[in-house]
């Protein structure tokens, strides 16, 4: 198994699309009306796609899955050049802080990080961070989904592809327990050929995880959610 995809809901997923392209460098996948697909290849590590899904509506809860941006030594270049594509300054109350806060097009929160060692070989993409109730519970749950491995950060618990490349998933400590609603981003688990998708469902069941089960009609995958109710999605094996 291995972490494939960071999946964003959109309604304007061509706008927002492009927009995540540009800031990342991405190499487009697929431009249709309701999906756009961009792949971010990190040299000697990941590679992850960024896949924006049509909806009707946002969600209004704050966003338990946000993205860190690297900055760096050019931290106010790398603002200003998200402001042209788009982006707009956010008050989330951050204060006297040494990142930068923007929103995407459609309000989704992102950080511009400053220079920081943690963050070195990452790339355009520094972080993922997702919302936690027992941090160290989700590192555990997640580093057994994905393969990689306990790292350095700036969260509570990190981890890191195996190559050390790429962006840190750092697994913060929630504000508040996750309410009812979807997430508005989430991540996909692919399955490799060796993966039996029964054995997979029940690793994540011994490990706190749970399946879900929403009334979508018939899926080529299986939805789950992590200790913390975070869903995600697993995929079957390439054929």
């Amino acid at each position: 198994m291995f972490l494939e995809n960071l999946v964003v809901d959109a309604v304007e997923p061509q706008r927002l699309g492009r927009f995540w392209e540009a800031v990342l460098g991405g190499e487009r996948l697929t431009d249709e009306p309701d999906g756009f697909e961009t792949r971010l290849t990190v040299e000697g590590g990941p590679v992850l796609d960024l896949c924006l899904q049509r909806v009707p509506e946002l969600l209004l809860e704050s966003p338990r899955l946000q993205l860190d941006l690297a900055g760096g030594a050019r931290q106010d270049q790398e603002v200003e050049r998200l402001l042209g594509l788009g982006a707009r300054h956010l008050d989330v109350g951050q204060r006297d802080v040494p990142w930068v806060v923007l929103a995407d097009p459609e309000g989704n929160p992102c950080r511009v990080r400053e220079e920081r060692a943690a963050y070195a070989g990452t790339g355009p993409l520094a972080a993922i961070r997702l919302d936690s109730a027992e941090p160290g519970t989700d590192a555990e749950f997640w580093s057994w989904l994905t393969g990689w491995t306990s790292t350095d950060g700036d969260a509570p618990r990190s981890l890191r592809h195996p190559s050390l490349r790429g962006p840190l998933l750092e697994l913060c400590q929630e504000p508040a327990p996750k309410g009812p609603s979807k997430n508005r981003m989430h991540l996909d688990i692919r399955l490799e050929a060796a993966d039996d998708p029964d054995e997979v469902a029940a690793g994540i069941a011994e490990r706190s995880g749970r399946e879900l089960h929403p009334e979508w009609g018939e899926l080529p995958w299986r939805l789950y959610a992590d200790p913390s109710g975070n869903e995600f999605c697993v995929l079957p094996a390439r054929s």
